[in-house]
């Protein structure tokens, strides 16, 4: 459901308490004197049938008795009741429903589930059972049973955790950091967290989010709605349980890499969220973002009246990755006129000891004037020779003037050491972030650095994967589906290597021999030309073929290879009597000296489906433990990303006799195990270990493939276990146009940069402003990375290219809403195309997308002076009307459920 129905949860006109009780120190007193005190406006009606009225307002036996349904329903009495509440609830159109109630049980059968039901019949949302509440400040509600009220302000936080929130709204009071919104999930019955990360990435009231997660169960709705709230502002998170890892035995070294958390951070990074990993970090960027907006750069200058702690913050920064800032000359002279001779005339600006509040605003309005460096960290060591709330002050005064004169307004951070509290009131009363310190000032600092990084790293145009690589779909499905139609689990190494060349990924070659003789007869060329192979034992029920001595390597000649046979052969039908045995593969031994041993896989997280593995490999892989996860689907650049985080990157670089690795067949080859994934969904562990690197580029020694049958929703519908979902392929299409032409439409790509860059050239700019309602002079990167870089499983871009020179013609889109209801459409063909039929073509296929996807109405807006336009959409049965808030616009709209 989405935002359905949250503004009754957020901004309710009316709220009704059922279990609403006078006894001292019960849930439902706690809860009404809640509601009572926190200044909402609107009718509070208490429902139980054993009172009259409670605390001087009317009570009702029921909501039925109510004269108008309130929009928000709280509950808090005995969890046999809740399912019956609901009904009503439902029944006489309330819009939400706070669960707070516990002891509802979970899954089918219990009382929980039996509430959802009942709750989803009428359209009613439900947060909780088992919650803390909801509190939304601005709207004078506050539905729990915490100590205190949360401030109003700008952050929204979103909590599994009733005993988190409430601890946040604490700290919040105590540091006069306020809340848009603090809401407790509990249970997470209906409401969850990509609900209200959809809810809040809209609400021009908040300015950042911060998550609290246990556990994540709509894993696809959660990436799609946090993809798109971090694009919108800063989403933080922390996750319990980080080493709570999972029993289940992993049959590959992939699988076993492949740790519950480790998706987890996967998954966070992939939707551009900033991670933290303990309370005290989250307060810190609370406090951050509470006052601090995001900003562009990452070069931090420190003003100090302690070189000591200057230099232990310096020390911080570099450990986060941060950046020293160079002192400008022109900073540095000015300096100079303002500060004693002893100043450090570098940064750490240490202005010394005996510093004053005139000479902390001198130096602090130099820096603050300094091109060189992006934002400034002020830091006080109490002393007897100067007061340090007038120095807070002169730093206060200090950066309200340069608010008021200055363009962009530089990032102040503050730690008084000490913590004086005249000084944090004065800090906060200026919305200057100020922290306890060093060390928690330059953790906040980094928080807003590494979100716009992970902006910016997401935006970023990913490079083309090779024109001639295009896999073989049909080959590598016909191997698997007969591996799992047999009742086989693992592919033999005959089919792991017709796999592996399907998907152009190099291995070494493999052959099936029956007899010794065949044996001997494969690998005379290697051996003839100075190579060495290995004999190995095939049979479906033989797994580890060296606990059975199945594995004879470094075999120099023909000969050593037939005896080998024949061992190996006798060996498995002495020790494994009862084994189906096919015969040995023989495969040349790969000698690489200078090659660099990785891993890299697919493995299957029971969340968040596909993950890719990337590492460090060998047989103590999981001893070395150096690798990294993604989420699929992977191009170029997230490829080049995974690879980064890993120990071993450095390594894959040149250094001293050894040439660097071909990095790039490093990462095409991940992004060829991602579109593996997506197309085989039977696929449940793949391992590539080693996997060697060098110069020359890589080749896959040893595979192993572990394989399913898929059931249920992952049979039905393509991708289903994808928590990004991947590139449709199953859209691209061949549309005639009536003058006979066949042009190529497919879904749009992130690398497709270049080509909108383009197509733009050879559309004029009447037709651009008819499209985007205003002049367009400027096609930013920004700007046409959100045209390419959208989320398939909220949106679709078709473009159109012409298959003889692969020039763009169009180019139609449709964005869904968050509750996957309706779509907003827009259409683009560039301007020498126009009245050949391609806008027609464009935009049937739009509407064939938003039917499949289950969208009741396609919607657009459309400048009235565009007749060609409105006459298309016209006979396309869209009802057209005058736009009630600029008479200049048409909206068409087409319904698509008749």
């Amino acid at each position: 459901m989405s935002t359905w129905n949250l503004d009754k949860l957020f901004a309710p006109r009316s709220i009704a308490l059922v279990g609403a009780s006078p006894r001292e120190g019960s849930l439902g007193r706690t809860v009404l004197r809640n509601l009572g005190r926190a200044g909402f406006t609107g009718p509070i009606t208490p429902v139980n049938p054993r009172h009259r009225e409670i605390d001087g307002r009317p009570c009702v036996a029921r909501l039925s008795d109510i004269a108008e349904a309130p929009d928000l329903v709280v509950v808090a009495s005995p969890p046999g009741s809740v399912p019956g509440v609901i009904e009503d609830a439902g029944r006489i159109g309330a819009g939400a429903a706070i669960v707070i109630t516990a002891g509802l049980g979970h899954g089918p059968g219990s009382l929980a589930e039996d509430a959802r039901q009942r709750a989803r019949r009428y359209g009613l949302r439900i947060v909780g059972p088992n919650c803390l509440g909801v509190m939304a400040p601005r709207a004078g509600l506050d539905a729990s049973f915490a100590a205190n009220a949360p401030l109003p302000g700008d952050l929204a936080l979103v909590s599994q955790s009733g005993a988190i929130a409430a601890g946040l709204v604490e700290w919040g009071k105590q540091r006069n950091v306020g809340f848009s919104a603090v809401v407790s999930l509990g249970d997470k019955a209906d409401v969850d967290f990509g609900d209200c990360l959809d809810y809040f990435a809209a609400d021009r009231h908040t300015r950042a989010i911060l998550l609290y997660v246990e556990s994540i169960s709509a894993a696809r709705k959660f990436m799609s709605a946090a993809r798109a709230a971090s694009r919108a502002k800063p989403v933080v998170v922390i996750k319990s349980g980080r080493h709570a890892q999972g029993a289940k035995a992993a049959a590959t070294h992939t699988g076993a890499l492949a740790g519950s958390d480790g998706v987890y951070d996967a998954a966070f990074r992939r939707a551009g969220l900033l991670r933290v990993y303990d309370l005290d970090e989250l307060f810190a960027a609370a406090e951050t973002l509470g006052r601090q907006k995001p900003f562009q750069g990452s070069r931090l200058a420190i003003l100090t009246n302690g070189g000591g702690v200057g230099v232990l913050a310096v020390d911080r920064l570099i450990d986060r990755g941060g950046t020293l800032a160079e002192l400008s000359a022109d900073t540095r002279t000015a300096l100079d006129a303002v500060l004693p001779q002893t100043w450090s005339r570098a940064n750490p600006v240490d202005i010394i000891g005996d510093a004053d509040a005139h000479r902390y605003a001198a130096a602090l309005e130099a820096l603050l004037k300094d091109p060189a460096n992006d934002a400034v960290l002020v830091l006080n060591v109490p002393t007897a020779l100067a007061s340090a709330p007038a120095a807070a002050q002169a730093v206060v005064e200090t950066v309200a003037r340069d608010r008021e004169t200055a363009f962009r307004r530089k990032p102040v951070f503050a730690v008084w050491l000490g913590e004086d509290p005249q000084a944090g009131r004065a800090f906060e009363a200026a919305g200057i972030p100020h922290y306890a310190t060093e060390a928690e000032a330059v953790q906040g600092f980094m928080h807003l650095v590494r979100w716009r990084e992970a902006q910016d790293i997401l935006m970023r145009t990913p490079a083309s994967l090779p024109q001639d690589f295009a896999p073989d779909r049909a080959a590598a499905r016909a191997i698997v589906e007969r591996v799992v139609s047999e009742g086989r689990t693992w592919l033999d190494p005959i089919e792991v290597s017709g796999l592996m060349r399907a998907y152009a990924i190099p291995d070494a070659p493999v052959t099936l021999a029956r007899t010794a003789e065949e044996a001997g007869a494969a690998a005379r060329p290697f051996v003839e030309a100075g190579g060495t192979v290995a004999v190995k034992i095939l049979s479906p029920d033989i797994v580890h073929k060296s606990d059975i001595g199945g594995v004879s390597l470094d075999l120099t000649s023909v000969q050593a290879v037939e005896e080998a046979t024949r061992d190996v052969l006798a060996r498995a039908a002495r020790l494994k009597p009862g084994a189906r045995v096919t015969g040995v593969t023989v495969q040349p031994m790969v000698r690489k000296p200078k090659a660099r041993e990785l891993i890299a896989g697919i493995a299957h997280d029971d969340t968040f489906g596909p993950v890719i593995v990337f590492g460090r490999g060998g047989t103590a892989v999981e001893v070395i433990n150096d690798k990294a996860l993604a989420l699929p689907p992977l191009d170029m650049n997230l490829a080049a990303g995974l690879v980064a985080r890993t120990r071993v990157s450095r390594v894959l670089a040149a250094y001293r006799d050894v040439p660097a690795a071909d990095l790039e067949a490093v990462q095409l080859v991940l992004v060829k195990l991602s579109h593996l994934a997506a197309d085989l969904p039977e696929v449940r562990e793949l391992d590539i270990n080693p996997f060697l690197a060098d110069k020359d580029g890589v080749i896959a020694v040893d595979a192993r493939v572990a394989v399913a049958p898929v059931s249920g929703r992952r049979a039905s519908a393509p991708h289903a276990s994808f928590a990004v979902r991947p590139y449709p392929v199953e859209w691209e299409r061949r549309l005639p146009l009536p003058d006979g032409r066949e042009v190529f439409v497919r879904p749009v790509r992130p690398e497709d940069e270049a080509l909108f860059l383009d197509f733009f050239k050879r559309v004029t700019d009447e037709d651009l402003r008819l499209r985007f309602f205003a002049p367009v002079k400027d096609f930013s990167h920004s700007f046409i990375a959100r045209l390419t870089q959208i989320d398939y499983a909220r949106a679709i871009a078709f473009v159109a290219v012409d298959p003889d020179t692969g020039e763009m013609m169009g180019a139609v889109r449709l964005h869904a809403d968050a509750n996957h209801e309706s779509g907003e459409y827009a259409i683009l063909l560039r301007s020498d195309l126009k009245g050949i039929g391609l806008g027609w073509r464009l935009m049937q296929l739009m509407i064939e997308w938003a039917k499949a996807e289950g969208l009741a109405h396609v919607e657009g807006q459309v400048l009235r002076e565009n007749s060609t336009m409105l006459e298309m959409c016209r006979q396309l049965g869209f009802a057209i009307r005058a736009d009630p808030d600029d008479p200049d616009l048409k909206v068409v709209r087409l319904d698509l459920e008749a």
